[in-house]
Formats: C-alpha cells, sequence, structure tokens
C-alpha cells in the first residue's frame, strides 16, 4: 500500500546558510546564501528520520534576483523591478535553468541539481520543485532553452493585446508605468509596449502590492470579451508542456503547481496527461483557493492534489487563536465529501505566517493541536514548512518583506534555528533549546506515526463531535475527538485546544461500533505520544476520559484482537 506522502517543504537559499551577518537588504556577499550542496546525506536522513518521505526543494528554477552573473552568461535584472535582493521564486527568468544562487560551481548548477535528486532518493525521500505556470519575471530570458525552442515572446505580435497564439498580453502604444520607482538613466527599466501583470493586472499601472514583477501568460484567453481560443493548441501550451516533460526527466516525482487556478482548466486537462503518459508516477499539486473549482481540478484537470488552506488551514488557525469553535473543523471535512483523501493539509507554508509568530500563536505548543488534527485526519498529504518543527517565529525584519510573521522568501537571510540544528552538519540536537527538542520530538512522534500506524496512513475515519456536544466534562469549543481504525488496529484521537488541562469524557456511540467493527470491552491501550499505557474501556455506555495537557492531544493505540482486563494494570480513570 503506498505510504501516506508527508512533504518537507524548504528554502534551499534559506536551509543551509549559516551566515549570521543578517543585515537588512543585505546583498548575497553580505549575508550570505545556501545552497544545494547543503543538503548532505546527514542533513537528509535527519528530515528522513522525522517522518518524511517527500521533499519540496523551493526556488529551484532560475528566477529574477540582483546578484550579477553575467560571467556565466547570465544577464543581469534591473533591481528596481525584483522584490528584494534575492528576488522572487516565482517571477522565473529562465525555465531551463537551476538558479545560480544555490549552487556551489555556478557552471555546474543542473548538475547539482541532479545530484541532489539522487542523494535526496537515496536518502527515501521523493522530490518535489514548484512549477510556475502563470506568469514569468518581467526580464524573462532563456539561456539554457534547447535551440529547437523559441523564447517566451519571441513570435508574438505584441501589436495585438491579445492574439491566441501570442505568449503574453499587450497594451499597445502603451509604455509600462506603474506606480513604483523604475530608475533613472541608464539604470532605468523600459518595456514597450507594457504587458499585462501577473495578477491578472491587464493595464500598464500596477502599483507596489501588486506582482510588478511578473508578466502574464496567454493560454489562449481573452480577458476583455470572455472568449476562449484552444483550437489550434496556444503557443504557450506547447512551450510548458516540454518544460514539465524537460523537468521530469531529471527524475523528480512531483510539481507543487503555483496558482494553479488562474490558468484556464482546459491547459490543465490537456498537459498532465501527457506528462503522466511518460512518467506515471509524477505526481501533481495545485494551489488553489477556489473550493467550487475544487472537483473540477482533480477530475477534469487531473491534479492529484490540492491545497486544503480556505477550509482546514483557515478553520484550524481561527481555533488556535479562539475565534471559533474546535466544533467547526466537522464541517470542513463534510464539505470536502469524497475529495478528502486529495487535499494537502498544512500549518505553515512559504506564502503563511509562521504558527509561532506573533502575528499567529506566538507560542509553538499551541499548534500541536492543529498539528495532529492536520496530519492523522485522513489518509491525505500533509506538509509543514522547515524550521516549523524548532518553532521558528519569522519575525525579523529582513529587507522587502519587512517584520510580517513571514520567513522572507525576498531576502537573502538565516534562521538561528537552522543553524543550530546544522550544528557544523552534523544535524543533531546538540545546540537545541530544550522547548525546540521537545517540540521537535513531537513533531516526529506524529509524523513517523503518520505512516507506522495503518489506521492513520490507510484507515477509516469517524467524527465523534455529534454524539459528545452534550457530554458533561467534554467542551466542543475547545476539544475535538474522532477515531481512525484499520483492522484490528483503532486510534482514539483527542484533541485540546485549551490552555488548561483537561480529562474530557468522549463518548463512542453505538452506530461507531457497528461502523467500524469494534467489539466492546476493556482494552490493553498505548498513547503514541507519551508513551504511556493503560487499560482502557471502550464502550457505547461508558465514556472514554483520558487526561490532556493544555494546547495538546493524545493518539491511544488499542489492538482490538486482545482485550485486556489485567487486574494489576491501571484502569481507566
Amino acid at each position: 500500500m503506498e505510504e501516506k506522502k508527508i512533504i518537507y517543504q524548504t528554502f534551499p537559499r534559506l536551509f543551509g546558510n549559516k551566515c549570521v551577518t543578517r543585515k537588512p537588504n543585505g546583498t548575497l556577499a553580505e549575508n550570505g546564501c545556501g545552497k544545494m550542496n547543503d543538503y548532505t546525506d546527514s542533513a537528509l536522513q535527519a528530515i528522513r528520520k522525522t517522518g518524511f518521505n517527500y521533499i519540496w526543494y523551493t526556488g529551484i528554477i532560475q528566477h529574477a534576483q540582483c546578484t550579477p552573473y553575467d560571467c556565466y552568461g547570465i544577464p543581469k535584472g534591473n533591481p528596481h523591478i525584483i522584490k528584494g535582493m534575492a528576488g522572487s521564486p516565482y517571477a522565473i527568468t529562465d525555465y531551463y535553468a537551476v538558479d545560480p544562487d544555490l549552487a556551489t560551481d555556478v557552471s555546474r548548477r543542473m548538475e547539482e541539481f541532479e545530484a541532489l535528486t539522487e542523494r535526496s532518493h537515496r536518502n527515501g525521500l521523493k522530490v518535489i520543485i514548484d512549477f510556475v505556470p502563470n506568469h514569468v519575471a518581467r526580464e524573462y530570458h532563456s539561456v539554457q532553452k534547447p535551440e529547437s525552442v523559441a523564447d517566451f515572446g519571441a513570435n508574438d505580435h505584441s501589436e495585438f493585446s491579445f492574439h491566441p497564439q501570442n505568449n503574453f498580453y499587450y497594451m499597445p502604444g502603451q509604455g509600462f508605468a506603474p506606480h513604483i520607482y523604475l530608475g533613472s538613466g541608464d539604470e532605468q527599466y523600459h518595456e514597450m509596449p507594457a504587458k499585462a501583470t501577473g495578477n491578472d493586472c491587464f493595464h500598464a499601472f500596477p502599483d507596489k502590492n501588486d506582482w510588478y514583477e511578473t508578466i502574464k501568460l496567454n493560454y489562449g484567453v481573452n480577458y476583455t470579451t470572455g472568449e476562449r481560443c484552444f483550437e489550434p493548441i496556444p503557443d504557450t501550451w506547447t512551450k510548458m508542456l516540454h518544460i514539465l516533460l524537460y523537468w521530469s526527466e531529471k527524475h523528480i516525482d512531483g510539481f507543487r503547481c503555483d496558482m494553479a487556478h488562474m490558468v484556464p482548466i482546459e491547459f490543465w486537462e490537456w498537459v498532465i496527461p501527457r506528462v503522466k503518459h511518460q512518467y506515471p508516477d509524477i505526481i501533481f499539486i495545485a494551489e488553489i483557493y477556489s473550493p467550487e473549482l475544487y472537483r473540477e481540478y482533480l477530475y477534469r484537470g487531473h491534479f492529484d492534489y490540492l491545497y486544503d488552506k480556505v477550509g482546514l488551514y483557515d478553520t484550524l488557525r481561527a481555533i488556535v487563536e479562539g475565534k471559533t469553535p474546535a466544533s467547526a473543523i466537522t464541517s470542513q471535512w463534510q464539505a470536502l465529501e469524497g475529495i478528502q483523501s486529495r487535499m494537502v493539509n498544512f500549518l505553515e507554508n512559504h506564502d503563511e505566517q509562521r504558527g509561532a509568530s506573533d502575528f499567529f500563536a506566538r507560542d509553538p505548543q499551541k499548534l500541536i493541536p492543529a498539528l495532529i488534527v492536520s496530519a492523522t485526519m485522513n489518509v491525505n498529504p500533509f506538509l509543514i514548512y522547515f524550521g516549523q518543527e524548532l518553532g521558528e517565529k519569522g519575525m525579523e525584519a529582513e529587507g522587502f518583506s519587512g517584520k510580517d510573521g513571514r520567513t522572507s522568501i525576498f531576502d537573502y537571510w538565516s534562521l538561528d534555528t537552522m543553524i543550530r540544528w546544522n550544528n557544523n552538519g552534523k544535524w543533531d540536537e546538540t545546540l537545541l533549546t530544550e522547548d525546540e527538542k521537545k517540540l521537535r520530538s513531537c513533531y516526529t512522534k506524529v509524523l513517523t506515526a503518520c505512516n507506522q500506524e495503518k489506521a492513520i496512513s490507510e484507515g477509516l475515519f469517524f467524527d465523534l463531535m455529534y454524539v459528545n456536544y452534550d457530554s458533561p466534562g467534554f467542551n466542543p469549543q475547545k476539544q475535538y475527538a474522532y477515531l481512525r481504525k484499520h483492522e484490528d488496529e483503532l486510534l482514539i484521537i483527542i484533541v485540546n485546544f485549551d490552555d488548561t488541562a483537561i480529562a474530557p469524557s468522549v463518548r463512542i456511540p453505538r452506530h461507531a461500533f457497528d461502523f467500524m467493527n469494534i467489539t466492546p470491552d476493556k482494552y490493553f491501550s498505548h498513547e503514541i505520544l507519551s508513551g504511556e499505557e493503560r487499560i482502557l474501556s471502550v464502550l457505547p455506555d461508558e465514556p472514554v476520559v483520558y487526561p490532556i495537557k493544555p494546547h495538546s492531544g493524545v493518539m491511544i493505540k488499542i489492538n482490538l484482537q486482545t482485550p485486556n482486563r489485567e487486574k494489576n494494570k491501571k484502569t481507566n480513570i
């Protein structure tokens, strides 16, 4: 049976960077930059042992940045249309090249990436990279493309605002004039005619809150008239298919597709089967924020998985912040009926504020109940962002991004938590604080259980909330409870979002016993997180009562083949 996918999103620019200068708006020379070669066997083994089986390397493809690499034939970017000194990894300048910042030897950067992929596989980790289909950097120019491939925009008819075979959208007769400073003299950025901006800004005057550093790609949709021109196949489609096949040949295992819902469904319907025809095991994950489109992008668009951001993530965040009851989780999985297994759950990624930041929970311990729910509710993938397992706060003003509770994707920087975990390449816990060790241990127990326990990776799910709303000693505002079961293995999972310790009474209805084929009895139980063992009554007329610490949870494992009534064992409290 296929494993439950546990994904470690990591940002190579920051992961292995040991420079402690951390000058706001600093250059690469001042602040340093992590490299692909920092992912040594020791580092990858440490990640694997935490419970991960996939690793998402964010920012691999060459993107706009301010560091000059002219001597390698890489065009120098104009700093006035680059966000931050390091630039956004989602403003691609060459779809066929690895970002030079990440290479120890820039001239061999693709070889270093191929070695990284092989090394990841050798250490039990499948590889995901970003595919950015909606937009490119304003100064896109591929140096590494095959000779047979025309560059984006090379054959466009820029006299038309829209042409089905153009790669870009144009504003004929208008120069690019955003509400930002474009420089002066020889350093001024010029674009004539102006092209549409990546966030569907179809005029020449984007402001600082738009994706002004990017150009929207044309997939054959005329956004002015609504006309959809897909016959003959738009040139952008064939170019993107070639790019996907190019990277698939590098033995990667999946693509995380940036802003997939901003690209017409017809393209995905066409391109994913063509890639999978040659690479049947490769997976496609869509970043998508419109629930009304979920099923269409799964079934018609052929995506394997979608982000569950506006559903479970937003709900769990609101619960942690005390803005909504824990019982709201039920309505979220119900809304996904039939597709829960195809949603990627997460509590952090590069777009979201850090859970331990002052803008969210402040204390990483407060995320533990949400961690347990996100990771164990279903068989679907679960993702964490590097440093989350150490309580990284993201509360530094790195430069372009400012102090916003996020780890900057725009600036050259380093993370103290990563440097101490790195410990000069040992990747051990020697330099971690006691709180960081405890937090990482908790993450490891939860994440490893996801595949060690078939009840989580393969089993049935039963929500216990409907029968516990009025249960004495159970607070649906702060607690959530459910069952997972596979064959003779039962897990009773209860989480506590409250800041006080509790011993909730959790009723298991007769219907759950029938649905999951559970024989009422007293059983020997093992609590996965604490290791505590006790005799537990699992009966329809007697609630399960188990102590839970503040902002924590229990994952109680029971083998239904071995009822245990030994009098010398501790009984249910």
